[in-house]
This record gives structure tokens, sequence and C-alpha cells, in this order.
């Protein structure tokens, strides 16, 4: 989909940072665009953003983990703009602590957004995507399904190699099936976004994490991101060109991300164990 002008993309998580970013580039790009967030006040502030910029955009309140949500979802993009072309299942979140203090409702938290919000979002829109002869995929994992080993960080961790090595597995099957649908895999490093403070929207059952560890990893994430981070529109601009050139990794701290994976080759071939991450 070189041209995107008049298509209809539809983002999860789109109420604040990579996916607002995203959602206002599809716009730029003459793009109707289906927004979709779980905070329901954000979401509608985005969408009426976007229309007094002059798009066409619609939302809805969405929880990725319920898949007759994404279903909704996707009967509104149909219905409201007549098709589909282009999937950004991009909503996430992060909560952890030392690994052996995790408790189930945490990890379940984590999985069923960063992962099964993933799945539910291919299974409710790939008849869509089918149905409008061409399309696209983008689903967020992160930098951390490269390069693991950061203390406090099992769920999120797990969850987002969960998501690389399903979208890895999608695209090579879908090219098979259907070429027509392009697949990306966009694995964001430091960005400036609120995903340090997800643990705003947490179910009844997931607890904080109280522990000095944690606290810590939290707070250094916060400093270099808000220091050295990307701005989301250069994520977003990143997506795009990914989507344009039918590129399967969307890679924003490239060098970074090919150490990483030199690393685990090392650790597979010398068994040399990378030290753990430490961001200040």
């Amino acid at each position: 989909m070189k041209d995107l002008t008049g298509r209809v993309a539809v983002v999860t998580g789109a109420a604040s940072g990579i996916g607002r970013a995203i959602a206002e580039r599809c716009a730029d790009a003459g793009m109707a665009v289906v927004l979709a967030d779980v905070e329901d006040v954000s979401l509608q502030q985005t969408v009426a953003d976007l229309q007094n910029r002059g798009a066409e955009a619609a939302g809805l309140c969405v929880d990725v983990r319920e898949p007759a949500d994404l279903e909704a979802l996707a009967a509104l993009a149909v219905d409201r703009f007549g098709g589909v072309h282009l999937l950004c299942n991009n909503a996430g979140v992060d909560t952890g602590g030392p690994f052996d203090q995790i408790p189930e409702a945490s990890w379940r938290w984590v999985m069923d957004v960063n992962f099964f919000g993933v799945v539910n979002g291919c299974q409710a829109f790939l008849p869509a995507l089918r149905a409008a002869g061409e399309g696209h995929i983008v689903n967020t994992g992160s930098m951390a399904a490269v390069n693991a080993g950061m203390r406090t960080m099992a769920p999120y961790i797990a969850s987002k190699f969960a998501v690389l090595g399903f979208t890895e597995n999608l695209a090579v099957e879908l090219a098979a099936t259907d070429p027509q649908i392009g697949v990306s895999a966009l694995l964001p490093g430091g960005v400036k976004t609120r995903m340090t403070d997800s643990e705003r929207n947490r179910p009844a059952g997931v607890e904080l994490s109280e522990d000095p560890v944690r606290a810590e990893v939290v707070a250094g994430i916060r400093s270099a991101t808000d220091r050295d981070g990307l701005e989301p529109l250069d994520v977003a601009d990143l997506v795009l060109d990914a989507v344009r050139e039918r590129r399967f990794y969307v890679l924003t701290h490239r060098e970074a991300a090919l150490d990483a994976v030199s690393q685990r080759l090392a650790w597979m071939t010398e068994d040399r164990q990378p030290l753990p991450r430490v961001l200040r």
C-alpha cells in the first residue's frame, strides 16, 4: 500500500503515545482512522482533535483482552468507513517486580493485554483485511523482545517475546495464504510515552510492587526515556514508511537492536551471558 490516501486505519492504544501518533500520521496521509483505547475520556478527546484537523475519525472504548470488544471495533470500522486496510495492534501495559513476588493476576493482565490483545485484534480484523483485497498489520512489540535481562520486568519481556514470535509466524503464514496482506513488527526502544505509568489502568486484583529494585528500574526507564527517548511522531513516521515499503521489522533504535541480537548469538555460540541491563 504505497498510497494510503482513502484507506482506513484502525489503531488500538490510540489515546496517547505511539498509538495517538500513528493515528495522527495516518490522518495526515489521508486515511480515515478508527481509534480504540481503554481510557474513554482521552480517547474521545483524541478523536475530537483529529476531527478538528479535518480528519475522518471515529473511536470506541475497547478492552483488547476481550475478543467481543475487538469484533465490535471491526464492525464499527466497516460500517462507518466501508472497510479496513491497516491494523495497528498497539495497546500495551507493564507491571512487575522480583520474579518470585509477581502474583498470577499481574502476569495475566500483562499477557492478556500485550499478547492476547494482539492475537484478538488479528483474529477480529483478518476477515475485513481479506475483504479489502489488500492490507497491512502492524503489531507493537518492544526492544525487550531482543534485549532482555532487566530485573523486575519478566511479565513485560515475556509478553513482548510472545508478540514477536507470533508476528513472525503470522507473516510467514500470510505470505503463503494471503500475500496481499503485509505484516510488520514494531520494536520500539525508548520513546516518550506514558508506558511507565501504565499501571494507572490496572484492573482490580493487580497490586503495585513495593520492592525498591522495581522502583529503581521504573525510575531508570523514566529518566532515560525523558532524556534520550524518541518523539512518538518520529516512531509513527517509521511505521508508515514500513507499511508503504512492506518491511517486516520496524526498529526505532537499529544499532542497539542489532547489538542485542549479536549478544544473544554470542550467548548461543560462546555461552557468554549478557549482563543485566541498567538504565539511569
